[in-house]
């Protein structure tokens, strides 16, 4: 029992470690990016990049598949350098990636535009430059949204399901994360097993959701998707 528990428990943590991490530098610089873009495609942007959170799981997998499967139009490149991520953990992290990277987009996007202009203009009377005044002005001031949008990445990519199964399959010990070793179990009537990971995730999810909604004003919250967890 606690073999078959710590393997997917381990994976899991792995994958949604690097998926938060990937998560996180991709959707802080596209968020600030679009915070500042001023053109009337900025909300198409948007709602593109932000696609994942409404598109069922198995639509995302699909897409991953016809993108990086070795047939796939960025595969077959992949693949020349002997590069394959399906059936891997790393294909899982992609996966998870994909799926958590909106929750990182919104939040952060919904801190930077909370932030005073005049503050900034004042660092650059002052003669900072754009780069320090991100870093040591914007970046500090967002600070809260964005890791509230983090953990909130970490949950997600911590359960994610449908499109992990179809990139990455369910191999155990290899590709076999948290959720997929539920429904294993449920499929194969082990109910102590699957109550137990049930369980795991269930706190777990609980206890971040929980931390990301201290971190958010209630004023933002419809913005970064955290409305209603306290």
């Amino acid at each position: 029992m606690i073999h078959e528990l710590s393997i997917p428990l381990l994976l899991s943590l792995k994958v949604a470690g690097w998926a938060t991490l990937f998560a996180m530098v991709l959707g802080v610089g596209l968020a600030f990016g679009l915070s500042r873009w001023r053109s009337v495609w900025c909300d198409l942007v948007d709602s593109v990049l932000t696609l994942p959170l409404v598109l069922p799981p198995t639509v995302m997998g699909y897409y991953l598949l016809v993108l990086f499967g070795r047939r796939g139009w960025l595969g077959e490149f992949l693949a020349r350098w002997g590069i394959d991520l399906v059936f891997t953990w790393q294909g899982a992290v992609m996966a998870a990636t994909v799926v958590a990277f909106p929750l990182v987009l919104k939040s952060a996007r919904a801190a930077f535009e909370e932030i005073d202009p005049q503050m900034e203009n004042a660092a650059r009377v002052l003669g900072v430059s754009e780069t320090a005044l991100f870093f040591r002005v914007v970046l500090p001031l967002a600070l809260r949204g964005i890791f509230a949008g983090v953990l909130l990445a970490f949950a997600r990519a911590l359960g994610e399901f449908g499109a992990t199964l179809m990139i990455a399959g369910s191999i155990p010990g290899r590709t076999q994360t948290l959720s997929i070793a539920i429904y294993e179990a449920v499929q194969a009537g082990d109910d102590g097993l699957a109550t137990l990971l049930v369980l795991i995730v269930s706190l777990t999810c609980v206890v971040v959701l929980w931390a990301a909604s201290r971190l958010v004003p209630p004023h933002a919250r419809n913005a970064t998707g955290v409305r209603g967890l306290r």
